[in-house]
């Protein structure tokens, strides 16, 4: 499968990501609440310095209200707590004043010496519901407010929603001169697309088949060539990989033994993106998989079945799951957010038997927003074993 998207330059090299499951999402068993895995400070803190440990790049520190940790303070407090792993920060279009909002990211910016990314979000709101088409608009106008207060001596807006005149921006400048944190972004909708065309970075996929993932590909990038822009593609997705084939299925399957589907929707209707476009494309998907939860080789969507969001897993061997990474990065695919359950133990798994054969990347870096802090041969360069 082949895609001709505008892509940045050099994809010889990925940012490969994790996950922290902030949002109360770590399991042994999915659907089976563990107390050693809820949500909290010392095992998500743990789960990033593994990461960090293993040499992923990134790793995506999710938004949510009941069921998790608040992203902005999680990541703050992760700042001096690690030295090269970059944050992927959640941030949840209008829940905070632009301008104020443009501030903590600065000074987390700094916190983190520029390793500091924002995943831009636009779900609804805590106890409430607003049209889809405007909270798109709304997110339009924070990060163009955003790219204001990171570029500019003064803010100076006129939008449908907010209105600012001559605010300094003296205060909120990030570490990041040129350009401040990149953005990542993901949706479906012609309005997320317009979004993500015109002011993001890196459009962030959920796992579908090969043809799918294209056909998103090249929507979203007709979108940026008409702002005259160049997007990269990421792709999140969980992680089963074992030596063998039948001992990752088997694992697999062992995720799923012990779920009651009853609960494991009310897991899923507990996110605040649960009734998205993206959510209910992930659900059709599942439907229309074979009898095994398949629908293509190696992409199961078993997950999918207690979880919001990202309901796909790559199962399989790791010659299997290598081959399928390398198919998506031929793909124009240049960022991976993998995870994996429970969340610390596959990812010194996934570290330790997928990244030693990958050349990966600091995206941050790519761009030139921060000087270059990796040795001049990228990490995790090796030949398949």
């Amino acid at each position: 499968m082949s895609v001709v998207p505008i892509t940045s330059a050099g994809l010889d090299a990925s940012e490969v990501s994790w996950f922290a499951p902030i949002c109360s999402d770590d399991y042994r068993y999915l659907g089976v609440p563990d107390g050693n895995l809820r949500s909290n400070w010392e095992n998500t803190r743990d789960i990033v310095l593994t990461a960090e440990k293993q040499g992923f790049r990134n790793i995506l520190c999710p938004s949510s209200y009941q069921v998790g940790q608040d992203t902005m303070t999680f990541a703050s407090a992760m700042g001096p707590l690690t030295e090269r792993i970059n944050l992927l920060a959640a941030i949840r279009c209008g829940e905070v004043h632009p301008a104020m909002l443009a501030r903590s990211v600065a000074t987390l910016d700094h916190i983190m010496k520029g390793r500091l990314t924002l995943n831009v979000i636009s779900s609804d709101f805590p106890g409430q519901k607003e049209d889809s088409a405007f909270r798109y608009r709304r997110s339009k106008e924070v990060v163009e407010i955003l790219r204001q207060a990171w570029a500019q001596d003064e803010i100076r807006y006129q939008g449908e929603i907010y209105n600012l005149s001559d605010l300094s921006t003296d205060p909120v400048r990030p570490y990041q001169q040129n350009g401040g944190p990149l953005l990542y972004f993901g949706g479906y909708s012609p309005d997320a697309l317009e979004l993500c065309g015109s002011e993001c970075d890196v459009y962030l996929m959920w796992p579908e088949t090969q043809d799918m993932l294209a056909n998103r590909m090249r929507a979203v990038n007709e979108v940026a060539q008409r702002h005259n822009r160049t997007l990269d593609y990421g792709l999140r997705v969980h992680m089963v990989v074992r030596d063998t084939e039948a001992e990752a299925k088997e694992y697999a399957e062992s995720l799923v033994s012990k779920l009651d589907d009853e609960f494991g929707r009310s897991i899923k209707g507990r996110a605040l993106d649960a009734t998205s476009l993206g959510v209910a494309l992930q659900s059709k998907q599942r439907e229309d998989a074979d009898k095994f939860g398949y629908t293509e080789s190696n992409l199961w969507t078993g997950v999918g079945r207690a979880r919001s969001g990202c309901g796909a897993a790559l199962v399989g061997s790791v010659d299997q799951v290598l081959t399928k990474i390398e198919e998506y990065q031929k793909m124009g695919i240049r960022a991976f957010i993998f995870s994996g359950y429970p969340h610390k133990d596959e990812c010194e798994i996934v570290g330790q038997k997928i990244l030693p054969h990958l050349k990966t990347c600091s995206m941050p870096e790519e761009y030139g927003r921060v000087p270059a802090t990796t040795p001049a041969t990228p990490l995790g360069v090796g030949e398949r074993k």
